[in-house]
């Protein structure tokens, strides 16, 4: 599938949320619909959240991820062992977000593909800088914003394995599972492989 067409700061709230999303994308695989597990959430507390606004909120943001992807990576992320469930999120994560879909492969891919596995925060506000150039809308977004919004990417690289901790200067070489891989592969999107490091 193409990647998303527009970018959204949305990611400074809906996070990487591996564990929220798997919750909800195992009551999708047992044909909960939507509306049923907004109410569950709610009712329920799944996610765990303080208020039911919020839980209504995170459901929903979960909801949407999951549903602009492929339903074979809703079940993996619900039923796959933990580090290919991580990966298979952040896959999802990169075709509902343009930026983690820009980030991924523009920088991480670019990485792998030069045998450079420096990083470093540099190579964030780098990117930044770039899209700035070419958009307006990135442009326009406070110091604030993507100080957040680079937070939320390196934790998302130390959550999938990618960087050891938060202060890690260099990229681990990742290995792309084949239940990730071939969902890629069948939505012909091997422009996103060297993003995990995998060039077959």
């Amino acid at each position: 599938m193409p990647a998303p067409s527009e970018y959204k700061a949305t990611i400074t709230r809906e996070k990487f949320l591996y564990f929220e999303t798997r919750m909800i994308a195992k009551y999708k695989v047992k044909g909960y619909s939507d509306d049923e597990i907004i109410r569950l959430s709610v009712e329920e507390n799944l996610l765990q959240m303080p208020t039911e606004k919020s839980s209504k909120l995170l459901a929903a943001g979960c909801l949407r991820k999951l549903n602009c992807n492929n339903p074979a990576l809703t079940e993996v992320i619900a039923n796959a062992p933990t580090d290919i469930a991580k990966q298979a999120n952040l896959y999802a994560m990169m075709n509902y977000n343009r930026l983690v879909w820009d980030f991924m492969v523009l920088v991480i891919g670019k990485k792998y593909r030069e045998y450079d596995l420096s990083f470093g925060k540099k190579d964030v506000n780098v990117f930044f800088s770039m899209l700035a150039e070419q958009n307006e809308k990135i442009a326009a977004w406070s110091p604030s914003t993507l100080e957040r919004i680079r937070n939320i990417f390196i934790k998302m690289l130390v959550d999938t394995g990618y960087l050891d901790d938060a202060n890690s200067e260099y990229l681990n070489r990742v290995f792309l599972f084949d239940e990730v891989k071939d969902i890629i592969i069948a939505n012909a999107d091997e422009i996103v492989l060297p993003a995990f490091n995998c060039f077959v």
